[in-house]
């Protein structure tokens, strides 16, 4: 989880560059180009076994909805203050949490509804719905959270059978078909100085399915996502940096909900997890 926070605020702070210049569509197609280069070695080393698998239409099923996500999530970043963006799509554990109850069977205990709840109100206190108006970022934003949910949910039952190496290759293979054609109807050449912009993309878009898939495998879904919480201060932070995005009272103190719901749901008791062949993990395995 920690290489996915790091990967996701450079992925973040990348789209924000990119999309001042660059269609959604074009960024997202050049992302999953990316992924496929840096993925080869991986899959050339490993024999080629990531290209083989089982469930095809999970895979597809699960890039339809991620896709249609991470575009909302491009715009809306491009649209609204990226502290906002994060905040919204952090609505995102209440409805993992939700559906990984209903179709995995897994378990919302008093401390883990606790931890959420908690996230959630620090949310919304940073967002604080109904004192400004809404528009179509913030629209993007909460369709994104909904939609990442639905593919976190699925990637979980993909963990249970899949290699996280063949989760990510397909997710960036299918993708680039699904974007294919929308891309080359509005394609523009990046220029010289927004390369680097895409290498940065590219490799933070891989590690950080990568480093997801890992973090699912070994815990519940509705464990690990809260620990995602961080990344609303620390992508703050970096809007107020970078872009000259205001930090105020309401930031701060929905920082404080969202770090203690994490210390929350970390000071849980260790819960029998699954690996990502599906089988009981022993400690040693863990480690």
């Amino acid at each position: 989880m920690a290489g996915w926070l790091a990967s996701v605020l450079t992925m973040t702070i990348a789209g924000r560059e990119l999309t001042e210049e660059l269609p959604v569509f074009v960024v997202m197609l050049l992302r999953s180009c990316m992924g496929v280069l840096f993925l080869a070695p991986f899959i050339a080393w490993a024999g080629g076994r990531p290209l083989f698998t089982a469930r095809l239409k999970w895979h597809l099923g699960r890039n339809i909805a991620h896709y249609s996500a991470q575009y909302c999530w491009f715009l809306a970043i491009s649209l609204i203050p990226l502290a906002e963006v994060i905040s919204i799509e952090f609505t995102l554990p209440v409805w993992t949490a939700i559906l990984a109850g209903i179709f995995l069977g897994e378990r919302l205990t008093p401390r883990r509804l606790a931890a959420v709840g908690l996230g959630f109100a620090g949310i919304l206190v940073i967002v604080q719905p109904g004192l400004s108006p809404i528009g179509l970022g913030q629209i993007a934003a909460l369709y994104a959270a909904v939609v990442f949910a639905v593919a976190v949910v699925m990637t979980k039952s993909l963990t249970r059978t899949e290699d996280s190496l063949t989760i990510v290759f397909y997710m960036f293979a299918l993708q680039g078909l699904i974007g294919l054609l929308p891309a080359l109807e509005v394609w523009v050449w990046p220029s010289a100085g927004t390369w680097p912009w895409v290498l940065a993309l590219g490799i933070a878009g891989t590690t950080s399915h990568y480093c997801l898939a890992r973090a699912i495998a070994s815990a519940d879904a509705t464990v690990v996502i809260p620990m995602d919480f961080l990344r609303v201060p620390v992508t703050a932070v970096a809007g107020w940096l970078i872009y000259s995005e205001g930090i105020g009272f309401s930031l701060v103190a929905g920082a404080g909900l969202i770090l203690a719901a994490n210390v929350l749901n970390l000071r849980g008791p260790a819960t029998t997890v699954l690996g990502g062949r599906g089988k009981a993990l022993e400690p040693e395995e863990k480690r």
